[in-house]
């Protein structure tokens, strides 16, 4: 079998590649990745020379490219996406040409060259927030309600995905994913800012009071429900990826690393809220449960010991992140 995997140097997308190559090593993957300031080479300096192995740089709305690579496979693992709410908040363009234009251009050449799957990865921001007091969690059937550029961008690729089966019978997929974290995370998401900050001596900037709740997913985690999606998922269908009993606040994981990493609160720089900072978010993944037989392994202090492991042993590969643009970003960011 052959994978076109888009963005497959970012976060989840190398992870997910490294663990195709090593499960399926008769399969062969081609990564289109447009190397933006989130995708990195290094994520996959280990398989670089494996003969079943493919790195093409280039964006997914250009089209003749796109269609030159879907003619040759069989699935399309579409990861490739502009991701990080706070950029959308200051420049909302890009995910908007890269999020659903390059989402449309894949879908137009993937049905024309007869695609046996299309899976498409999506997030939980498209539901928007819960309130913090409740017990309410999202699931496949709630309402649509995007908050944030991002978000929204996010809910339009995904109904593009859905119409592209509906009208056109593409045979596509969907997952809805909590927050992941783990190894290879560019360093301006919480909890990989947060190690790397405290590794630099550096403060730990928050949000408001830190009290926003998120359902943490171990990246593994949710690498091993795409591979069952994909293996047994029904053509059509959409599936929630959640973590196991992971709901914590934004404070919380920042103490956690703390005692981990053996410092002290004092670390901790609260810093101006984000413009519709979403309360919280929570996932009812008991329709993967049920219908594939999928549930996290990974409890979150056992995860984060071994994230915060990671990042203290490849302090070379953020080291290199933390410099440059990223420094302009982050005082811009956090400037107040």
């Amino acid at each position: 079998m052959k994978l076109l995997v888009t963005g497959g140097s970012g976060f989840i997308g190398s992870n997910f590649v490294l663990y195709w190559i090593d499960k399926y090593p008769e399969d062969q993957i081609i990564n289109l990745d447009k190397l933006t300031y989130a995708g990195n080479p290094d994520n996959l300096k280990g398989i670089e020379n494996n003969q079943n192995y493919r790195f093409v740089k280039g964006d997914i709305c250009d089209k003749n490219l796109v269609d030159s690579l879907i003619k040759e496979v069989d699935l399309v693992v579409h990861f490739a996406a502009e991701s990080h709410v706070d950029r959308s908040i200051h420049d909302s363009a890009p995910f908007i040409q890269t999020n659903i234009v390059g989402t449309h251009v894949l879908l137009e050449s993937s049905l024309k060259y007869k695609i046996k799957r299309f899976h498409h990865i999506s997030t939980d921001e498209v539901f928007g927030e819960l309130p913090l007091a409740s017990k309410e969690k999202f699931n496949e059937k709630t309402p649509y309600n995007p908050r944030s550029p991002y978000a929204a961008s996010k809910a339009a690729s995904d109904h593009l995905v859905r119409v592209f089966n509906i009208t056109y019978g593409l045979p596509v997929t969907i997952s809805n994913c909590s927050n992941n974290f783990g190894p290879y995370q560019f360093p301006e998401k919480l909890i990989s800012l947060t190690i790397t900050n405290i590794l630099e001596g550096k403060k730990v900037p928050i949000y408001g009071n830190g009290k926003q709740i998120r359902d943490w997913l171990y990246v593994t985690d949710h690498i091993t429900a795409i591979d069952l999606i994909l293996k047994k998922g029904r053509i059509g269908e959409t599936y929630f990826i959640g973590a196991s009993g992971n709901d914590v606040s934004n404070i919380d994981v920042i103490k956690q690393i703390l005692s981990m990493m053996g410092e002290t609160l004092k670390q901790i720089e609260f810093v101006k809220d984000r413009p519709g900072h979403d309360r919280r978010y929570a996932i009812d993944w008991s329709k993967i449960k049920r219908d594939l037989g999928w549930q996290p392994q990974y409890n979150f202090t056992q995860a984060l010991s071994t994230t915060v492991d990671w990042y203290k042993k490849n302090t070379d590969w953020w080291q290199k992140i933390k410099s440059g643009e990223f420094k302009e970003y982050y005082q811009m960011q956090y400037k107040d």
